[in-house]
């Protein structure tokens, strides 16, 4: 039985805080295998624009290519959506019969889970979260375990460094011609510049 962690996004681009989390995740929680999720069309990011799904998938699979412990998963990609992390969760037990599923969030969607589709049953249905914290985030777990019981049991924390990179301050940096490089893998920053992504005649 293996432990394997499910890391889910946008990943418009996927950056190296998105690989250091990952990476962090899986060696203090024990991880085998770390499932990137993909995410096509994210229902809490109507309306905004977003690089074609193409496109990011060859991103995050030119990210994560030399590690072997990182594997793309198309489990949202196969299906209609909208994408929920609970029915995600669903159809990975069946594809995964008697591992461990760790869920692995930020520390800030810790906070906002009683906001989630179906949160307890969210819950019930992850055999643990691992919430990736940030030095200074407040999280008061006694209230969020008021809201959804059992949450407690099933939370492990991750010590990362603070690292204030975000894809969407990528993306801006783009757009205003800023320098970016170096938040990028050069195999990621090369196929952003191929694409032209991120400025206003690209994507």
């Amino acid at each position: 039985m293996r432990r394997i962690g499910v890391f889910g996004g946008t990943f418009d681009p996927p950056h190296v805080g998105h690989l250091i989390l990952a990476s962090e995740a899986a060696d203090q929680l024990g991880l085998g295998r770390v499932l990137w999720v993909l995410t096509p069309d994210p229902p809490h990011k109507r309306g905004q624009p977003i690089t074609p799904l193409a496109i990011r998938l060859e991103l995050v699979e030119a990210a994560i290519r030399s590690n072997p412990l990182f594997e793309l998963s198309r489990v949202e990609i196969e299906r209609p959506g909208p994408h929920y992390a609970v029915d995600t969760l669903r159809i990975l037990h069946d594809l995964y019969p008697g591992d461990t599923l760790i869920y692995l969030i930020g520390g800030d969607s810790l906070r906002d889970l009683p906001t989630w589709h179906q949160p307890l049953k969210f819950l019930e249905t992850c055999d643990g979260l691992g919430v990736m914290r940030r030095p200074g985030d407040a999280v008061d777990l006694s209230r969020l375990e008021a809201v959804l019981p059992g949450l407690e049991r099933k939370v492990m924390f991750v010590d990362a460094p603070l690292l204030e990179i975000s894809s969407s301050q990528i993306r801006q940096r783009v757009a205003e011609g800023r320098t970016y490089r170096y938040y990028l893998l050069p195999q990621v920053y090369e196929l952003v510049e191929h694409y032209r992504l991120y400025r206003a005649t690209g994507f």
